[in-house]
């Protein structure tokens, strides 16, 4: 697996999970006595390291826990730290940035539902994002801004969307590898696919419950709106709901369902990009998909499987388990990481209840949390 991975990566295609802090990846990609104290598993050394043992075998992850709150120059050269030079990660950007509207979340506090003026505002994006990222700059895979789902009262129009996109991404400094993920598939329109090309940004194909299958979207025209990046998001099954995956899914100890679909589109972008020496292809999976005891094929997988000549047989789980504990993202009072444990309780085996070692400082105890 950690040659079949390294030997992708040398051909510019890095296939990578949603985070990586899960002790239910413990036997599977993470070795117990790496973290252990006075014989039992501590989940601070857990939480602090494992990102090492990720990056021995994968070349890329997806940092979801940028989107909830500012990243840190600390908390990125924190990460950088326990990766080779060659190891790349993909970061979404801030809600600050892509919500138009605050949802009515308790994460979102006395803005909950009210509109929110930093909507794309790109100095902003450079000051307080892009900044800290020079630090980390050439372990930076692809910059994610994760448009969730718009309403009527949001566009009326999909032509005002593409001009507010076109202005933004005019003002954004160049150079850095950026990618869009859309979640309207209605938006999906020879316009939009326009804009992102002018301005060198890689639509993100994504697998998820409102948009088509990443199949469908490949065969778009247009759709391949950088020929130096693609980058992808196998998620959730399209017309499945979040909580129904959750519901089929858990405890994500077998194989529920395979889902072809994904896998076939997966093994495309893989091949495409091993045949164009130029380009970069991101992939990025996590495992409500499929189900779990892993994410079944695209290539970090679960049971054994092969794609493209890689074999493995290690199981990545679904966010559902997460090594983390719930709270408030630090310095953001308002901003309450999600945590969806709640219906799912589900006490590990392996952490000792004593924990002498200090938790390491990050404003992101989930390693990402949002999908």
């Amino acid at each position: 697996m950690k040659r079949a991975a390294a030997d992708l990566a040398a051909k510019g295609v890095f296939v990578g999970t949603s985070s990586w802090k899960y002790e239910a990846w413990f036997g599977q990609l993470y070795t117990p006595t790496r973290y252990e104290y006075r014989g039992k598993v501590a989940k601070t050394r857990f939480e602090r390291d494992c990102l090492s043992e990720y990056a021995e075998v994968f070349k890329t992850v997806c940092v979801d826990a940028a989107y909830y709150t500012f990243p840190s120059e600390k908390y990125l050269q924190g990460l950088a730290s326990h990766v080779s030079p060659d190891f790349q990660f993909g970061l979404k950007v801030t809600d600050e940035i892509t919500v138009r509207k605050f949802p009515n979340l308790d994460r979102f506090g006395v803005r909950a539902g009210k509109p929110n003026e930093n909507f794309l505002n790109a100095d902003l994006f450079s000051r307080a994002f892009l900044k800290p990222c020079e630090t980390i700059r050439p372990n930076i895979g692809i910059l994610i801004f994760e448009f969730s789902r718009f309403h009527p009262t949001d566009y009326e129009h999909g032509a005002q969307f593409v001009a507010d996109l076109d202005r933004f991404f005019g003002q954004l400094p160049t150079g850095w590898p950026y990618g869009m993920e859309l979640r309207n598939k209605h938006r999906l329109k020879p316009e939009y696919f326009a804009c992102l090309a002018r301005h060198g940004i890689s639509h993100l194909f994504n697998a998820w419950s409102a948009m088509p299958p990443v199949g469908e979207q490949m065969a778009l025209p247009g759709s391949r709106t950088n020929p130096d990046q693609i980058a992808a998001r196998f998620l959730l099954k399209p017309g499945r709901k979040y909580e129904d995956a959750v519901k089929a899914f858990q405890p994500y100890d077998s194989t529920k369902e395979i889902n072809e679909d994904a896998h076939k589109a997966g093994a495309s972008l893989i091949a495409e990009g091993k045949q164009n020496v130029r380009r970069k292809t991101f992939i990025y999976v996590n495992n409500r998909l499929y189900t779990a005891r892993g994410i079944k094929p695209i290539m970090p997988p679960p049971t054994l499987c092969r794609v493209d000549g890689l074999e493995a047989q290690v199981s990545v789980y679904s966010s559902d388990h997460p090594v983390s504990t719930r709270g408030i993202i630090k310095d953001s009072p308002e901003r309450p990481v999600p945590d969806q444990l709640d219906d799912n309780a589900w006490v590990s085996p392996w952490f000792s209840s004593l924990e002498p070692e200090p938790s390491p400082s990050s404003p992101y105890p989930h390693g990402g949390r949002s999908e």
